[in-house]
């Protein structure tokens, strides 16, 4: 039986409206018509023309059939009309689907299948992948052709239209709506895929804005940020970034490709204040000539994910004027749903104590719901004394709505109503999460449980090393070693025996790696090291012996 506060106080039009990013544009628009809102090569649009691109983008989108429920998928770097996508596609009712630029046509092709895209919007310089992908699936989507003038490699237009053409076929005054519901699909993002076909991880309207809020109280992100595009647009949305610089009217320097003198050339001419990245992507500015960094005195701040930041990244980067965030998430909780908050106190401590402070995953975003550590079996949480070890769990707002079209997938990782994240961590007597390891990451030696992470955050001390990753190698006394496969810093001279003992002043004896590869390690268009190709790589050279 409704209460008083519930008898004729019903939701109506007046006082209740779904929640959305695409709010955040209209408002930048309306207020700061005037402010610069895209920087690519020598383009420059404001806050009212991006936002009248955007809705000739749904226009168009809208003549050619696309409405509710639709997937419209993009193959782009970081350009002006990836920024476009990321409104005008759901202005329609339509779901953003932004495709990993480096993968191969075979996945490609079962992404676009698998989500029935009904246009691809295809940048010119992945082309040839996509004209393969196309080939293989049993769709037949609009091929839209985008032809970036800052482009100038290689690579044919596939499509039956150019974007900048498709564009101007629509309406800059359409009337878009918001979604009727916010649990309403936003975006289609694919898992890596490293054991059997990807998963579709489904965003909703509600939980991108909420993320892009959360950015903002994160990182007490100020009116008008610039904001350089080092991180993927196809990774989580960038991390809901492309609203969160919207909600603050705030300048989005695009960038093609990671390349230090570019990253660095940019943040000096525009006076970029804030980027995102994985942590190969600050080593590389950190690994740059000084001359490349001259000029830059402003204060720049950092989000990075993915590996902890070492004491030698930190405190480099402050030398340099960046001020690095840590947070931690996963694409099933829109990127970033974790931050480890600082406290002034922590200024106090050497450089050391910082970097491992700095290195937990911290605790719940402002607009999560929650993050814990229980036993997966039990599912109670763990001890808060920084040793037992459990499973990571998210729950909240900032979770995805499941997987497209694997009810099962989608019921196991919702399992006792968190959602599970396959991390192994503590939790610290303050409430800080520190992960020790994802759990197929577990190195088991002699029957003894040896943490990859922790080793790798001893190779990341050592003054020679810009990346490191550890896995198991197989051992016939022992079951399986830790095998240390590193990339010096360019000019940098070190020997195997150089880095295991270097191990062994910080890790117990059989902790420290028995074998160090040196080379290039292989990583994701996003910057993470594919331990997956390590441990191939690890078992192919035991199979050759």
């Amino acid at each position: 039986m409704p209460h008083m506060y519930d008898a004729g106080l019903e939701r109506n039009a007046a006082n209740y409206t779904s929640l959305s990013p695409l709010t955040f544009i209209e408002r930048a628009a309306a207020v700061y018509p005037e402010r610069l809102a895209i920087v690519h090569g020598s383009l420059r649009r404001n806050w009212a023309e991006t936002y009248a691109r955007c809705r000739q983008l749904a226009s168009a989108l809208s003549k050619a059939g696309i409405g509710l429920g639709d997937t419209v998928a993009v193959m782009l770097p970081n350009t002006p009309p990836m920024v476009e996508a990321h409104f005008g596609v759901p202005m329609t009712g339509a779901v953003l689907n932004s495709l990993n630029t480096r993968l191969d046509p075979e996945s490609i092709a079962f992404m676009l299948d698998h989500g029935e895209a009904k246009v691809v919007i295809v940048d010119r310089e992945f082309s040839g992948v996509m004209e393969k992908a196309l080939a293989l699936t049993s769709r037949k989507p609009l091929v839209v052709d985008v032809d970036d003038p800052e482009y100038t490699g290689a690579g044919e237009r596939i499509g039956t239209i150019e974007y900048d053409a498709f564009v101007a076929g629509g309406d800059a005054g359409y009337d878009w709506q918001l979604p009727a519901d916010e649990w309403q699909a936003i975006c289609l993002n694919y898992t890596s895929g490293t054991t059997g076909n990807p998963k579709g991880v489904v965003y909703h309207h509600r939980g991108a804005l909420l993320n892009a809020v959360s950015n903002i109280l994160e990182w007490d992100l100020p009116k008008h940020p610039v904001y350089l595009w080092t991180l993927p647009m196809f990774h989580c949305n960038g991390w809901c970034f492309p609203w969160t610089i919207a909600a603050r009217a705030g300048v989005n320097v695009c960038l093609r490709r990671v390349d230090a003198a570019t990253i660095l050339g940019l943040i000096r001419e525009h006076k970029v204040t804030h980027y995102c990245g994985a942590p190969i992507v600050h080593s590389l500015l950190l690994a740059a000539p000084q001359e490349l960094k001259a000029g830059i005195n402003h204060q720049v701040k950092a989000m990075v994910a993915g590996a902890a930041p070492p004491a030698s990244m930190i405190e480099g980067m402050e030398k340099m004027g960046f001020d690095i965030t840590h947070v931690y998430g996963l694409t099933e909780v829109y990127g970033p749903a974790s931050v480890c908050v600082k406290h002034e106190s922590w200024n106090e401590t050497d450089i050391g104590e910082r970097a491992r402070l700095n290195a937990r995953q911290g605790v719940r975003y402002h607009l999560q719901q929650g993050i814990t550590v229980m036993d997966p079996d039990t599912m109670q949480p763990v001890p808060a004394d920084g040793e037992t070890m459990g499973e990571i769990m998210f729950r909240g707002n900032i979770t995805m709505k499941g997987y497209l079209k694997n009810e099962k997938a989608t019921q196991e990782a919702f399992a006792g109503g968190w959602f599970h994240t396959g991390d192994l961590a503590v939790m610290n007597p303050d409430g800080y999460v520190k992960i020790k390891d994802r759990s197929k990451d577990i190195i088991i030696s002699g029957g003894e449980n040896i943490s990859s992470i922790e080793v790798e955050d001893v190779l990341y001390r050592h003054p020679a090393i810009m990346a490191a990753a550890v896995v198991a190698k197989p051992d016939a006394k022992w079951g399986e070693t830790p095998c240390a496969f590193v990339e010096v810093k360019p000019g940098a001279e070190v020997l195997a025996e150089d880095i295991i003992a270097h191990c062994k002043q910080h890790l117990a004896g059989f902790k420290v790696p028995r074998a160090v590869v040196f080379g290039e390690l292989p990583k994701t268009s996003t910057g993470k090291i594919q331990k997956f190709a390590l441990r191939q790589q690890v078992k192919s050279t035991e199979a050759l012996k």
